[in-house]
């Protein structure tokens, strides 16, 4: 049975990053949700206990480790299991999850629906490492199997220089050892391109400048960090700026299909086009951020067409 007329179901927010909520929580105030924060850096599950109804919505970010949370993607992992055995309505559940978790399995994912990526190959320990490094004709770059904010990415020209990185102690360590290396795609001009999607829609497109490198979260308390510029159209120095990608583009439209068949409800998906125009995708994430001040630039606000799709299309069901 969905929510009685004019009474939303609440909200309850999954997550381990605080800093990530006040857009979130802003747009949900403006739909009028009930909302319950629910902060997994640390927690408890009793598996003889049933779930609270309402929208359970996943916030979870590959990059919690960073923050001092290590156990949280596992912890979360487990209780996306306890909710959807309960039949619990949940945004992003398992699957997506999985997906948003391992850059390994959205490029197997990513091929399996015809969409083109760059070479991926996980190797876990040196030897290894360098074995893989061994199968790119050219440059690749260095990322985490579980990244999240760009980390770990460094661009390598061969294996002897890979091996001379690692004896110098300079890789940065994930979180679980599996380092994924990834042909380096070289972009005629040093930006790649986002596509943000909400509920089966386009949002919009925003074009990344990679000239500051790659850590690129497009959510302002992440540029803050970085004290990098964000949006700057008088001079064209940018962060972030608008894409020309629409929504009737080819490329558009095999994501939208692809998050449907793989139960990505929200998602902000990455690629960067060659020389000769073809275009890889390289990055699957469902817990995006958005820009303010590029949202304010296209007149779309991301959290806000978040709010309004959970209360449109996802509360009725509820």
């Amino acid at each position: 049975m969905g929510a009685s007329k004019g009474v939303l179901p609440t909200v309850h927010i999954l997550y381990e990053n605080p800093t990530w909520l006040p857009p979130l929580m802003a747009a949900l105030e403006v739909e009028r949700f009930p909302v319950r924060l629910h902060d997994l850096s640390t927690g408890t599950i009793d598996g003889g206990a049933v779930p609270e109804r309402g929208i359970w919505l996943n916030r979870m970010s590959p990059s919690a480790h960073t923050r001092g949370h290590g156990s949280a993607v596992a912890l979360m992992t487990e209780v996306l299991g306890w909710l959807e055995a309960h039949g619990r309505r949940v945004v992003n559940g398992s699957n997506a999850f999985a997906l948003e978790v391992s850059k390994l399995r959205q490029d197997v994912a990513l091929r399996r629906h015809g969409i083109r990526t760059p070479r991926t190959v996980l190797a876990v320990g040196r030897d290894k490492l360098l074995e893989a490094a061994r199968l790119f004709d050219g440059p690749f770059l260095t990322k985490h199997n579980q990244g999240g904010k760009g980390l770990g990415i460094q661009r390598i020209g061969s294996a002897a220089e890979l091996e001379a990185w690692l004896d110098a102690g300079e890789m940065e360590q994930s979180p679980n050892a599996q380092v994924v290396l990834q042909e380096y795609v070289q972009a005629p001009e040093p930006f790649v391109t986002r596509v943000e999607l909400v509920g089966g829609r386009f949002l919009f497109a925003m074009r990344s400048s990679t000239v500051g490198g790659f850590e690129l979260c497009p959510s302002d308390f992440c540029q803050a960090e970085r004290k990098q510029p964000d949006v700057c159209p008088a001079d064209g120095v940018a962060t972030f700026s608008a894409s020309p990608l629409r929504p009737d583009d080819e490329l558009v439209r095999q994501y939208l299909a692809f998050c449907a068949a793989e139960r990505i409800e929200i998602a902000g998906i990455e690629l960067v086009e060659d020389a000769e125009g073809n275009r890889y995708t390289y990055d699957v994430n469902a817990n995006t951020n958005y820009s303010a001040i590029l949202g304010k630039q296209l007149g779309i606000d991301g959290m806000t067409e978040v709010a309004r799709w959970l209360a449109r299309d996802v509360a009725p069901g509820v």
